[in-house]
């Protein structure tokens, strides 16, 4: 649902929570550092610090990889980039059918690496025998038997996925099916919807979420916190979309055909994303997925390895940014 800006909040509002926002911040920062483990050091400045996932606390990498990065490379360099990646401490990684080729690259170049990786893997089919098959076929084609987290994909209309998914012979079969047999350890949900996610979550004890978690969908867009402090309630696992979103792609904007990979139009200036990218990792979030294209994946690494909490003067830059863009997602609701 794409609310209007007749449900943007008045500008006192709009600082008055942009205030308990850096408050809130700068909480969650602490305790999200309390739980960081694997930071750098002298001799290996670049490994990622990880932070713990699901109920059992597995460590993850604070920088995901998604399959996206390697979607449409020559196999020979996934291979490469993905040894490289794993060498500089990620260990987190996310697929889908939908993302082209990206399962057919990502599964060879994973396979030596595999049992030490927790891979993630999502399906856009809402029916019970279309998710079954489109997880088998994923676990071939990703050289695996099992995935760590397996995932209803893009869950946006209540009616068209989460009803689907919830009705006799729905997926949620499949995949209640698929962790009671081994083939699957965590059920979770990516969402663009604050509607679809907060009704998702009530209907069923996820393990996780996957959602935006992006500083002008936050303060501008609206779009974030609702979602983040229901699923901080429950217990879930917050994965993190869209850090690095800049905002909508404005009409025939000349650097679009640079990022091909990307939807929205992506941050490129490195201060920006260094901000934004701390932005997002000072939420109470277990990591987060850069965009598809390489160069930006790789500043993301860069800037994730020395990562810091965002300062409340850093929050207020970011804001005035904000103010002046078309969130990649809003909500007008409550």
């Amino acid at each position: 649902m794409e609310p209007t800006d007749a449900g943007r909040c008045s500008r006192r509002d709009f600082l008055k929570a942009a205030a308990l926002s850096t408050a809130a911040i700068a909480i969650d920062a602490r305790l999200a550092q309390a739980g960081e483990t694997m930071k750098p050091t002298p001799s290996n400045p670049s490994v990622l610090p990880r932070r713990p996932f699901g109920r059992n606390g597995i460590p993850l990498s604070i920088i995901g990889m998604g399959g996206i990065v390697v979607m449409n490379a020559e196999q020979a360099h996934a291979n490469r980039i993905v040894a490289e990646f794993v060498g500089r401490g990620v260990n987190y990684f996310d697929v889908a059918p939908s993302y082209g080729n990206a399962e057919e690259k990502l599964g060879p170049a994973l396979e030596p690496y595999r049992k030490d990786c927790f891979l993630a893997c999502k399906t856009t089919q809402r029916t019970g025998p279309g998710a079954a098959a489109e997880l088998q076929r994923s676990l071939a084609t990703l050289r695996t038997d099992y995935f760590d987290l397996y995932q209803l994909h893009a869950v946006t209309d209540v009616g068209k996925d989460i009803d689907a998914v919830f009705a006799k012979g729905g997926a949620m079969e499949t995949f209640i099916a698929a962790k009671k047999s081994g083939q699957v350890r965590h059920l979770g949900f990516s969402a663009h919807s604050v509607e679809a996610a907060l009704t998702a979550m009530d209907r069923y004890e996820f393990d996780s979420i996957l959602f935006p978690v992006n500083f002008a969908n936050y303060h501008t867009g609206n779009f974030g916190p609702q979602i983040m402090a229901r699923a901080q309630s429950q217990g879930l696992s917050r994965l993190a979309l869209k850090a690095m979103a800049r905002q909508k792609w404005p009409p025939e904007h000349p650097d679009r055909k640079k990022y091909p990979k990307c939807w929205y139009q992506p941050l490129t200036d490195p201060h920006e994303v260094e901000l934004a990218l701390r932005f997002t990792l000072s939420q109470p979030v277990t990591a987060a997925l850069p965009p598809g294209d390489e160069a930006l994946f790789r500043l993301a690494l860069d800037l994730a390895a020395g990562f810091r909490p965002i300062t409340p003067p850093e929050t207020q830059e970011l804001i005035a940014l904000a103010a002046g863009l078309d969130p990649v997602f809003r909500f007008t609701g409550a």
